[in-house]
């Protein structure tokens, strides 16, 4: 169930219910690809760090270390002893990413294996039975991420195709939550938005897709080359022709700046691998803006990062102290630096969603704009 609670234009707070608690939106899912964020940091960790999603990938955790083997040991949850709301990536994205490594067909995807070549097949039923297996809350459709610069006449057939995997998908997971084996009956199907940077195409594609009525959508192929204005575009494209009262989701968006335009234009969920992959090179995210703590000026800077934060590394540590780690080589400072960033990306939604509902969102957006320079 998605209940919008308020809103301030198009900017909404929401609760969405799952089998494993609520999500208040808007909302940044922390990024653990295989099971575990980056930089060291465990589902442990992120209960301290205001963690409200964890996202993991289908693609690769069937590589490795196999989604049956996952179903066996009690399903992704327990695997990676995280109690909450998880959303399972479908492997789409793979086909843009491992674009030389992989052949399209109507039936699916063949892959060779990034770790070892062999041959992987995926379409939307296996990405369907995978996404079961892991007994994620939420499952995202099998879908084709175009490359943002991909032209019309590669851009029709795949959108084409896209949703004819949506379809199958949905066939699919409905098979498998009547299975009295099934580990989590209560998971979702969210249908994805592609048409590249075609707005006939996608707005279309929002219209054809929004008939289906599934519990949530997600605007995909966006954050994979084109600027940020063109993704605002599609985004305002979108959103009018997806339907009002489920729960939006922008695949792999972004710098802060990019999450407070998204929440301005009715995004409710967000995830990307930015915020842990900055802090593992000594890249951090403030109030006042990024900071790079490698630079030479914090080498005898005894403040924390930020001053105020609630996060491990600022309770404790100085930037001198995690410059010095970071020249040392020592993994501290990727894990420190990766927790500070996700408590600060996680603050920031909480702090959003508290300003729609106290009506001041518009100066919390001037304040964010004004701090990252755009």
């Amino acid at each position: 169930m998605y209940t919008i609670t308020a809103s301030e234009g198009p900017a909404k707070a929401a609760r969405l219910t799952t089998p494993h608690g609520i999500i208040e939106t808007p909302v940044f899912m922390n990024v653990g690809t295989q099971a575990a964020i980056k930089g060291g940091v465990s589902a442990v960790d992120l209960l301290s760090l205001k963690c409200r999603v964890e996202l993991s990938n289908t693609y690769h955790l069937h590589v490795r270390p196999g989604d049956e083997l996952i179903r066996e040991l009690g399903g992704l949850h327990k695997f990676m002893a995280w109690d909450g709301p998880i959303l399972t990536d479908s492997g789409g994205f793979q086909i843009f990413s491992l674009s030389g490594l992989r052949k399209i067909s109507e039936e699916g995807v063949l892959f060779a294996s990034h770790v070892d070549g062999k041959r992987i097949f995926m379409g939307p039923e296996e990405s369907a039975q995978i996404q079961s297996n892991l007994g994620s809350d939420i499952a995202m459709a099998f879908d084709e991420c175009i490359p943002a610069k991909a032209g019309r006449e590669y851009v029709l057939p795949s959108v084409d195709r896209t949703t004819r995997w949506l379809l199958r998908c949905m066939e699919k997971l409905e098979k498998l939550r009547n299975k009295p084996e099934t580990l989590n009956p209560g998971q979702v199907l969210f249908g994805i938005n592609q048409g590249g940077l075609f707005r006939g195409i996608r707005s279309d594609h929002a219209k054809r897709i929004s008939e289906l009525e599934l519990p949530g959508y997600a605007i995909g192929g966006l954050a994979v080359g084109e600027s940020h204005e063109e993704m605002y575009d599609i985004i305002e494209t979108v959103i009018p022709h997806l339907p009002a009262d489920k729960p939006t989701y922008l695949m792999g968006v972004g710098t802060p700046a990019n999450i407070i335009e998204g929440v301005y234009r009715g995004i409710d969920f967000f995830d990307c691998v930015m915020p842990a992959r900055n802090g593992r090179h000594g890249h951090v995210y403030t109030w006042e803006g990024k900071m790079n703590l490698l630079n030479k000026k914090y080498e005898k800077d005894s403040r924390p990062i930020e001053e105020g934060c609630g996060c491990p590394a600022c309770g404790k540590f100085t930037r001198a102290y995690l410059r010095h780690l970071f020249k040392a080589g020592e993994m501290l400072a990727l894990r420190l630096c990766v927790m500070h960033n996700l408590f600060f990306y996680n603050s920031l939604m909480e702090e959003i969603r508290r300003s729609i509902i106290n009506k001041t969102f518009t100066s919390l957006r001037l304040r964010v704009l004004e701090a990252y320079n755009v």
